[in-house]
């Protein structure tokens, strides 16, 4: 195998956040700071090279308040449209047969067009901007504050999974999961959905309720 300073490649590890709980098309509510505040404090520790946000307000503020719980100055949350709220891929017909319900698809066929018109361009830049191992020969480690339905995209794509699989990758409100991707190996996921950073009062909101556990 090729070693990394031979290749000049290094890994990257990808924290993937949902903001805080969020009413309608406004910014956080106050469950929802204090759900960023926490997150803010599980990541505390993290040598984050860089933290991504999507432009909405709930993504905006819930990585400003992750942000002002680090140490220092650095790095500066920077807002990105393909860490935005948007439909990444739409299935075509013939995937419900293979495991889509029919009453999915046709939801989402039913979304504002904002939403599901330039979500597989973005889709496509998320993949090219967040993912894979780097170039440089040192590791980063890279927030990305988004939604649900990126954070499902970016852990399908770590999985090999079908593009139409996002769906069904629900994650909660300030939930973390994590991704590990190293020169010239398969991308790792390391943890998925976890909310052990969040009081029990602070859990589960944005989840369906049925797969609470």
């Amino acid at each position: 195998m090729t070693s990394t300073a031979a290749t000049g490649m290094a890994s990257r590890t990808l924290y993937l956040a949902r903001h805080g709980d969020a009413p309608g098309e406004g910014g956080l509510s106050a469950q929802g700071r204090r759900q960023a505040a926490f997150l803010g404090e599980r990541l505390r520790g993290v040598p984050l090279s860089a933290i991504h946000h999507g432009p909405q307000a709930p993504a905006r503020e819930t990585a400003e308040i992750v942000a002002a719980q680090r140490d220092d100055e650095e790095p500066v949350p920077r807002a990105c449209e393909s860490a935005g709220d948007y439909v990444p891929y739409l299935p075509e017909r013939r995937e419900v047969a293979s495991g889509l319900p029919e009453a999915t698809w046709e939801w989402l066929l039913q979304l504002p067009e904002r939403e599901r018109l330039p979500g597989p361009e973005l889709a496509r830049d998320a993949l090219r901007r967040f993912t894979g191992a780097v170039s440089g020969g040192v590791a980063r480690h890279e927030l990305v504050v988004t939604h649900n339905f990126v954070i499902g995209w970016l852990v399908r794509e770590a999985l090999d999974a079908p593009d139409w699989r996002w769906i069904g990758l629900h994650h909660a409100n300030a939930a973390l999961s994590i991704i590990h991707y190293a020169p010239e190996r398969p991308s790792s996921l390391i943890v998925y959905n976890d909310i052990r950073h969040l009081p029990e009062e602070l859990r589960w909101t944005g989840f369906p309720p049925g797969l609470h556990v």
